[in-house]
């Protein structure tokens, strides 16, 4: 996507790995499988757990996700996913290596009961701990959450929780296909701060289906008076495999979702407001209270190259210098784990050198800022020199500033941070479809 760009598109925007997960490949999986059998590298790990349940199918979700899972099926799931965790701990790649970073991710994650939870968590450990884990985030979807719950999140070792409330309208809520309502936001607040996390991280996005300035201004005046450590603000999208893209392409109706320059108007207003309350940009999607006591290790280590042992059905990872997903259907999940007994890899990627690199630069650019220094030693290569174009085309376009060895985002950049990251991909992979 340029950075002209107006119209919402069907299309992912947000760019979350490199190369495009369209170049992963099944053919690929023998360098995964010499990467989990060899030697660590000298890198932080950190280990993402896929819980796939929700209540309600969101409107413009594009995860994995099942909706109508029983008690059974569940149960099911989580004796897979701990066989997985089983199966993980024994490769070689781990090197008795501690986790330094743990994610709970979905789907929702608060689906499950604290009964389930505890289980679950129970039997992970069996094999593995995350002890010494700086941070173990946990996401939420309000109205999944009671005291007794939280209090069980608490004393099993998250210390970060991520709650999607994404707007505080119920119409829109409504109509975006959430399960949760503005009433159990509130609810569920309290607990949440009695039970006294270090890190707490609303949700929000930028251009919901029925957004106006008049709500979304309530909706940071709601955020501000709820005092969160941190607040993450994702901008719209519109993904393939959603229920509003596939209505889109399917009965050719007019994009519901507001334009680009209204969601960056929005998202600029929300900054402004937000930093104004005493908040500092931590990306171009999140700002922190107090950012000498708040950090996000899971997104720091993870664009800086660190391993991530991904376990969950059609879950991401990186080992050894290999991208990696597992398999994407319920069945092939549970049948390779339960009945085959081996780790379920659905494809891959081994990234060159100059892949990785390009990687990490257009990751770390999202924090809002490159260290010119940090490319130089870990790759050895002057990226001020290398993309020297792309540089002063950004520069020229007001969306970043160059000072030394600091490369940082003007506003303007932050707002369009994404679209800034294509024109530093290979060329063979500029234009192609990213997922």
């Amino acid at each position: 996507m340029s950075t002209e760009a107006t119209k919402t598109e069907v299309g992912s925007y947000f760019i979350a790995n490199y190369p495009p997960f369209s170049q992963w490949s099944t053919e690929s999986l023998p360098e995964l499988e010499r990467a989990m059998a060899s030697q660590p590298r000298d890198v932080p790990l950190g280990l993402y757990l896929h819980i796939p349940f929700c209540r309600k199918r969101c409107k413009f979700c594009y995860f994995r996700v099942y909706t109508d899972m029983n008690a059974a099926a569940v149960e099911t799931y989580c004796q897979a996913l701990e066989h997985e965790i089983g199966l993980v701990s024994q490769q070689p790649v781990m090197g008795g290596r501690p986790f330094r970073f743990v994610y709970f991710g979905g789907g929702t994650p608060s689906f499950l009961s604290a009964k389930q939870l505890t289980s679950l968590v129970d039997r992970l450990r069996r094999h593995v701990n995350w002890d010494k884990a700086e941070e173990v985030t946990f996401e939420c979807e309000p109205g999944t959450l009671s005291q007794p719950k939280i209090n069980t999140l608490k004393e099993l070792g998250v210390t970060r929780l991520s709650v999607g409330i994404e707007n505080f309208s119920d119409a829109i809520l409504e109509e975006n296909g959430r399960a949760h309502l503005s009433g159990e936001v509130y609810k569920s607040w309290q607990w949440i701060q009695d039970a006294g996390f270090p890190n707490v991280n609303i949700d929000l996005i930028s251009g919901m289906v029925g957004e106006s300035w008049d709500n979304w201004k309530e909706n940071i005046r709601k955020t501000i008076d709820l005092s969160p450590d941190s607040v993450t603000i994702y901008q719209m999208e519109l993904p393939f495999n959603t229920v509003y893209s596939k209505d889109i392409l399917g009965n050719h109706v007019e994009t519901p979702v507001a334009d680009w320059p209204t969601k960056r108007a929005w998202l600029n207003y929300a900054y402004d407001e937000l930093l104004a309350a005493g908040y500092h940009v931590s990306s171009a999607y999140t700002v922190v209270k107090d950012p000498h006591r708040v950090n996000f290790s899971y997104r720091d280590n993870l664009w800086q190259g660190s391993d991530l042992l991904a376990t969950g059905v059609a879950s991401f990872g990186h080992i050894s210098g290999v991208h990696y997903q597992n398999k994407t259907e319920w069945v092939d999940y549970i049948a390779d784990l339960l009945e085959r007994d081996r780790l379920p890899l659905y494809r891959a990627m081994k990234p060159t050198p100059h892949q990785l690199l390009v990687r990490e630069m257009i990751l770390q650019l999202k924090r809002g800022y490159l260290d010119v220094g940090y490319f130089r030693r870990k790759f050895g290569v002057e990226i001020l020199n290398e993309w020297r174009d792309e540089w002063l085309s950004h520069q020229g376009d007001g969306m970043l500033t160059i000072r030394g060895d600091r490369i940082e985002l003007t506003r303007q950049g932050l707002l369009h941070a994404d679209a800034l990251l294509p024109a530093f991909f290979e060329p063979e992979h500029r234009g192609v479809r990213y997922t």
